[in-house]
């Protein structure tokens, strides 16, 4: 029995890499000071094998010293994840995503862990131009949450570099599914959509509909996760994590109407400032250093979602 540390374990994606670590007869400490993260994910877990919650943020780096002795690996999950809320406030985006990153690599260093794997973000690519978004480009954020994500993965590199603490940089691209919050002012855009059209309700573009995403479905994200723990090359690298695909907002709304067997059309509205028009991942690194393959097409997953917001509202 490995044990693990999941910061935001109680978030989104965190609950499902601590899910799946509890599944596999793993130890899981969860790191979450329940700023974003949700007690209903936690229960979730309760149950499965041997699991602790710390209620502790990644901000109070004494905090996380006892919580990291003993673990081998830390999936670095917590974080602010909003490009409109860094945009309102940058300082508070600064704090959790760079000084709580901080904290997290000097915390795993100090105890003597072997690897962290870290929730990088896309938004470090911001508009580059190119079809699909590769990790040789130059990074051109165009949002504080952006600047913050990148600076997180220069700081995992650094610590490789300098203190011989094995990180690998996941650059995740609009990861979703099931138990993805829909009613934060900043929650994303397919929870968004879903719990609104199964409402009757209209849902709202930010712009004329084709932008265009790689919506990466929960199980690929775990799936890398899990990979990129143990891959012997994959150290000190950034690496996409995402499908390789590219669904344009008015074909997400067709696809949940699809599903819905509805004809609910959307209501446009300003763009918003620090959006990105395009992002579609190159993976061939992911396939490389990772032996990362998706488990999960958009079109099952979207399925999927869908089918467990419907079970939410019954």
């Amino acid at each position: 029995m490995t044990t693990y540390v999941v910061t935001g374990g109680a978030g989104f994606i965190g609950s499902h890499i601590a899910q799946r670590l509890l599944r596999e007869g793993h130890q899981v400490r969860v790191v979450d000071n329940l700023l974003t993260g949700k007690r209903e994910n936690l229960e979730v877990l309760k149950g499965l094998g041997d699991f602790a919650f710390h209620e502790v943020s990644i901000t109070d780096k004494k905090a996380l010293d006892p919580i990291f002795k003993g673990a081998e690996v830390v999936f670095h999950q917590a974080a602010l994840p909003s490009v409109p809320l860094s945009v309102e406030d940058p300082m508070r985006t600064h704090e959790h995503c760079v000084t709580g990153t901080l904290n997290v690599l000097l915390a795993a260093r100090d105890a003597g862990v072997r690897r962290v794997v870290y929730a990088a973000s896309s938004s470090a690519y911001g508009d580059a131009p190119g079809d699909s978004k590769s990790e040789s480009m130059s990074p051109q954020p165009i949002s504080p949450y952006g600047v913050a994500k990148l600076a997180g993965e220069f700081y995992c590199q650094t610590f490789t570099a300098v203190y011989g603490l094995q990180t690998v940089c996941l650059r995740y691209f609009n990861v979703f599914g099931p138990r993805q919050d829909p009613t934060s002012q900043y929650a994303a855009v397919i929870p968004l959509f879903i719990t609104a059209m199964l409402k009757d309700i209209r849902p709202t573009i930010f712009g004329d509909g084709q932008q265009s995403r790689d919506f990466t479905y929960i199980d690929n994200v775990v799936h890398g996760n899990i990979l990129a723990a143990s891959a012997p090359e994959a150290s000190g690298h950034v690496i996409n994590l995402a499908t390789g695909g590219s669904v344009s907002l008015l074909q997400l709304i067709a696809g949940i109407n699809q599903i819905l067997g509805t004809n609910i059309q959307p209501i446009h509205a300003d763009p918003r400032p620090g959006d990105i028009k395009h992002s579609q991942a190159d993976v061939s690194k992911a396939r490389e250093l990772l032996d990362f393959a998706p488990v999960v097409n958009f079109e099952e997953g979207l399925r999927r979602t869908t089918a467990w917001y419907q079970r939410q509202v019954v």
